[in-house]
């Protein structure tokens, strides 16, 4: 990783992809907290804290479709990057059953900081590359957990998820991913839609295409599922983007 709050690989690939990773790692930066959030150890490596798996999947994409990629350098629950800067979630105070102490009386002095320091500047990278290719493309790389506390299990390996205002690489996209006989979700776990997300901010009001796919996280673990599922998902990545015509 870099200085940076934010990590860039292959930044001059020559794919109009974009494969970023808004959730990539469970790093708190020193100047908060002392580098904690006062939570157990095992909660910061559960999804609450980043996309298990999400960071391994991305950089192995990115080799495969040798496309530019994107990933955060800090946890999610320091500050969302796949928030708008006034959404609700943006610091989290509970999540999944988890009371995060750090951000629990957090005031609007301390949000502006990590906006600053880490929100803005993730944001500024990912817009600089979005604007190489004329004709880029994005692609977020996210994980889910097979099963939320209290909740059902989630059947779905693949799910991806698009905004009802850019439904042109999703729709062909889920096509794709069924044929190759993958359990795959149509906006589930959860609808793809946030105003103010990453995708909202850089792919929508440029027009760009763009797809969210969520990996369940079982599945991509360790490094022989992530390296598995980027051989899985470049082809029809790529497939699906030159059948577009876009």
């Amino acid at each position: 990783m870099t200085d940076e709050p934010y990590d860039i690989v292959n930044p001059h690939g020559a794919s109009r992809w974009l494969i970023t990773c808004d959730h990539a790692t469970n790093r708190v930066p020193v100047w908060v907290g002392g580098g904690s959030l006062g939570i157990a150890a095992e909660d910061m490596d559960r999804h609450i804290a980043l996309d298990v798996g999400a960071a391994g999947l991305t950089r192995a994409l990115a080799g495969r479709l040798d496309a530019p990629a994107i990933l955060s350098d800090f946890s999610r629950l320091v500050i969302d990057p796949n928030r708008g800067e006034d959404d609700p979630t943006l610091v989290m105070r509970l999540y999944d059953g988890t009371v995060i102490p750090a951000n629990r009386d957090i005031d609007e002095a301390g949000t502006a900081e990590r906006l600053e320091r880490l929100h803005r500047p993730y944001h500024a990278a990912y817009a600089q590359l979005a604007s190489r290719h004329p004709a880029r493309a994005i692609c977020a790389i996210h994980s889910f957990t097979p099963q939320l506390r209290g909740r059902p299990p989630r059947p779905w390996q693949v799910g991806v998820l698009y905004s009802h205002r850019d439904e042109r690489l999703a729709l062909p996209l889920i096509a794709a991913c069924r044929v190759q006989g993958w359990v795959t979700g149509d906006n589930q776990p959860y609808s793809g839609h946030l105003e103010g997300d990453s995708i909202d901010r850089h792919a929508l009001e440029g027009g760009r295409p763009n797809v969210l796919i969520e990996l369940r996280n079982d599945l991509i673990r360790d490094p022989a599922g992530q390296q598995e599922w980027a051989d899985r998902l470049a082809p029809v990545l790529t497939a699906v983007l030159l059948e577009s015509g876009l």
